[in-house]
């Protein structure tokens, strides 16, 4: 059986990932911080889809410990990879310590960019092989470092998605935006502020995401809203953008 690797599967769109790739038959290798959690989220997938599901406590801002990630690539034969570890900050960039901002961009920038280079380059040798990372419909808002390292993700995804296409190689960035996740509260955020109508089902997200990986996309925009939302935000007036941005968009944890 192929095999996959998922950082931040314990819960939101990690687990809904991790539960697809097991429907559709890959062994797992998960990834995550917390050991006791991510030993019981193996347990239930292995025991409600009969796959095998590895299991690598780290954190991914350690970089001792990513660079133990790194090298199970080469254990074994990874044929996806899905990025979806990450964090936001509440607070404004000045009102963070220069240390959490550091922390920020490592994990959504550093981790994303040493995991894909590590899974591609046995992955070119094959022929074959898929990565998707996780970005956001916030990177194609200018607001903020977490808006700032989304829109590297989806910008790096897209182009190496054109550089391994011909070698058999799959890359897209996804770009959701509001999901049903426990990370808003996490951060304090009042999910009232957020109409209705914008939250998305992770399960649903994450089987449109598939299809579009499927189809050979290099980004995936969840639902006509937010492809809307997204092609509307190189035109409407920034001031107009920051007041969407202000409802959370920036604002989210994984892992």
């Amino acid at each position: 059986m192929a095999t996959a690797l998922v950082t931040g599967p314990t819960a939101g769109i990690g687990r809904a990932f991790a539960e697809k790739l097991a429907r559709e038959g890959y062994d797992l290798v998960l990834v995550a911080r917390d050991e006791k959690r991510l030993q019981e989220g193996a347990d239930e997938i292995s025991r409600l889809y009969g796959v095998r599901c590895e299991v690598l406590a780290a954190d991914l801002t350690d970089p001792e410990q990513l660079a133990r990630v790194e090298r199970r690539f080469a254990d074994g034969p990874i044929e996806v990879l899905v990025n979806n570890a990450g964090f936001g900050q509440k607070k404004p960039f000045w009102a963070n310590t220069i240390e959490q901002e550091e922390q920020q961009l490592d994990l959504l920038v550093r981790v994303v960019l040493r995991l894909t280079h590590a899974a591609v380059l046995p992955m070119i040798e094959r022929g074959s092989g898929a990565v998707v990372n996780v970005s956001s419909v916030a990177g194609f808002m200018p607001r903020g470092t977490y808006s700032a390292h989304k829109s590297w993700v989806t910008n790096f995804s897209a182009g190496l998605a054109i550089e391994l296409h011909a070698k058999g190689v799959a890359v897209m960035a996804l770009c959701p935006g509001f999901v049903h996740t426990e990370f808003h509260q996490r951060m304090g955020m009042d999910k009232t502020v957020v109409p209705s109508f914008l939250w998305l089902d992770p399960t649903d997200l994450v089987e449109a995401a598939w299809s579009d990986l499927m189809q050979g996309k290099a980004i995936s925009i969840p639902t006509w809203r937010y492809k809307l939302i997204s092609a509307g935000a190189r035109y409407v007036p920034r001031t107009l953008i920051a007041r969407f941005s202000t409802l959370g968009l920036d604002g989210r944890r994984r892992g």
